[in-house]
């Protein structure tokens, strides 16, 4: 089977844009989170988020095209575009070799653009009137329905580099990305394309998405502690904080991106996927799921637990989901030599559809350098959660082998393996 490889990386977090500056900052352990200020969060339980400040469309899209694009597909173009940029591919993409995999959580397009229309069709008794819609057929934007696909990420991707190969869109959490990633992996390693654009992005730090999460009980009421109140695996860990931003990733097949003299940041060498079969919301105690993927993604990848030196881990905050997590890891891993993890949530926001490519960034950038970025805020461990964290700092070693793990909302999981060149 064909080796695959990752040549470019496009990452657009609150840390910075591009994979550069958010890998720095990560290193250095500084946060993104802080009080959330694109509207107004007071009658939320949780109202600190993790947004991106100085980011500019019209840097990635014509104006015009800007005006028909959610959020969501702004930074989808942007972080693809990042990684292509980054793998010096930009205007050299053979589009019919090309494939192009997104995941996201998106559900539909500004709800903003329903209120004028919802007001004009209400009855004098406050009723929503189903019948003036009829009689008045201007009420309703028609781009509203149109920004609202899920996949629209697709289209706009595709048609600023001339994409025609394969291509999906996964709906989904934060496996929906990572999910994205393996398609493209699969992909290429049997020959169905060349290269591939893939990557996960969300914009869950507005009021629907934030009122959505808000009243499932996951997200931290500590809104004092600002970017302290995210503590993955802590004793006093309260929840998940929710950060915006977009991960991509350029995979080529090896040969091709050798012979052309590309910078090469890692091998993916492996894919997993496992559902926990539990509950609705509720990861099962010892995380079957993720238990299932991490296995998979090693067998996959011909590699042994023991070989691996690090793992980017899901770390959301939540009790239930920190216990889990780290009881699969010590169930693939044992407990004599594990390798060190870590989550950078605490630092970006939990991106949602794209903090699982996120992960894959990190622990490529993480072999290349032979340095992992430490979990924040991680002081000390819940009962049932120790293990190595990398607490407190950065840590340089070698890294030749790592998993990339995101795990969903619902129980689905899905595990990257990466290793060096």
């Amino acid at each position: 089977m064909r080796r695959v490889v990752v040549t470019g990386i496009g990452v657009i977090t609150a840390l910075g844009t591009g994979a550069e500056a958010t890998w720095q900052a990560l290193l250095e352990g500084r946060s993104a989170i802080g009080p959330i200020r694109n509207f107004d969060a007071s009658s939320l339980r949780t109202r600190i988020g993790a947004e991106i400040a100085d980011f500019d469309p019209k840097d990635y899209v014509d104006k015009r095209t800007v005006r028909k694009m959610t959020r969501n597909e702004q930074l989808a173009v942007g972080g693809a575009t990042l990684a292509v940029r980054d793998a010096g591919l930009e205007g050299e993409l053979d589009g019919e070799r090309t494939a192009l995999f997104t995941g996201s959580s998106k559900e539909v397009s500004d709800l903003t653009k329903l209120v004028d229309a919802i007001v004009a069709c209400t009855g004098d008794d406050g009723r929503f009137d189903v019948r003036r819609v009829g009689e008045q057929t201007s009420v309703f934007q028609p781009l509203f329905y149109v920004e609202g696909l899920q996949g629209a990420s697709l289209f706009y991707i595709s048609s600023a580099f001339k994409l025609l190969g394969a291509n999906t869109y996964f709906a989904g959490t934060t496996e929906s990305g990572m999910t994205a990633i393996g398609r493209a992996f699969r992909v290429i390693r049997r020959g169905e394309a060349d290269c591939a654009i893939a990557g996960g992005f969300d914009d869950p730090v507005w009021w629907w998405p934030m009122s959505s999460f808000d009243s499932l009980g996951i997200l931290t009421g500590r809104n004092e502690l600002g970017a302290a109140a995210f503590r993955p695996y802590d004793r006093d860990a309260s929840g998940a904080v929710l950060g915006e931003g977009a991960s991509f990733v350029l995979l080529e097949e090896y040969e091709t991106a050798r012979k052309r003299g590309a910078h090469i940041y890692a091998e993916i060498a492996g894919y997993g996927c496992g559902a926990d079969a539990y509950r609705l919301l509720t990861p099962h105690p010892e995380g079957r799921g993720l238990v299932t993927a991490m296995r998979r993604a090693l067998q996959d990848a011909r590699c042994e637990p023991a070989d691996v030196g690090y793992v980017a881990t899901h770390g959301s905050a939540t009790p239930q989901g920190d216990l889990s997590e780290a009881h699969a890891l010590r169930t693939v891993f044992g407990t004599d030599a594990p390798p060190p993890a870590s989550s950078v949530k605490p630092a970006t926001g939990h991106m949602v559809g794209g903090a699982g490519t996120l992960n894959v960034a990190v622990a490529a950038m993480a072999i290349h350098d032979g340095v992992i970025p430490p979990t924040l805020n991680h002081e000390q461990p819940r009962p049932g959660c120790e293990y190595d964290w990398t607490p407190g700092a950065a840590r340089e070693l070698p890294v030749h082998h790592a998993l990339a793990v995101a795990r969903g909302l619902e129980g689905q999981n899905a595990v990257l393996a990466l290793r060096s060149v």
